[in-house]
């Protein structure tokens, strides 16, 4: 319900959706752009020459890249102590933000904890969105907690002014 709320916001309003998770949940509740920081799953990449490609059900290391042909397969996803991909293009857009949400987070992960620490230095409302509050929640304007399938849609549905809620903060 979160994702495909997610996606429904994505729809009415400019939203770039920026997840930690290497699952494709975003993109099957219908989300069309969805920046994969720390890698995808469901993709193989070349540790040459970074093509990537849709992951085979069975992959091994010294499986050859299709576009170079090198034994250097591994799966799409960022390894702890590699940098997140996309950096640019998250910064790039945190910069342009009108609203700043962490859904689901521990918030503890860096870079993408000191997101909030960017946004709030830009004038950028923020919002926590998650089961419990966290240690960063000082950082936040507005905290909203409990299950995500039920707090994501109902602040999707105030933020679009459904439901007779007017928007907690200017959208974006």
């Amino acid at each position: 319900a979160a994702h495909a709320a997610l996606a429904r916001l994505a729809r009415e309003r400019p939203v770039t959706l920026v997840t930690q998770n290497v699952d494709d949940l975003h993109e099957r509740a219908g989300s069309a752009e969805v920046i994969h920081m720390h890698g995808e799953l469901l993709v193989a990449t070349c540790a040459d020459c970074a093509h990537r490609w849709p992951a085979p059900a069975v992959m091994a290391p010294d499986d050859p890249c299709p576009a170079c042909g090198r034994p250097a397969t591994r799966p799409d996803i960022v390894w702890f102590g590699e940098i997140p991909r996309h950096m640019p293009r998250i910064l790039s857009r945190l910069s342009g933000a009108t609203l700043f949400v962490v859904i689901g987070s521990s918030g503890e992960v860096y870079p993408a904890a000191g997101f909030v620490d960017k946004a709030a230095a830009m004038g950028i409302p923020t919002v926590e969105i998650n089961l419990e509050p966290t240690g960063r929640r000082g950082l936040f304007d507005e905290a909203l907690h409990g299950p995500a399938t039920e707090v994501v849609p109902a602040w999707v549905d105030r933020l679009l002014g459904q439901g007779g809620c007017a928007p907690a903060a200017p959208g974006g």
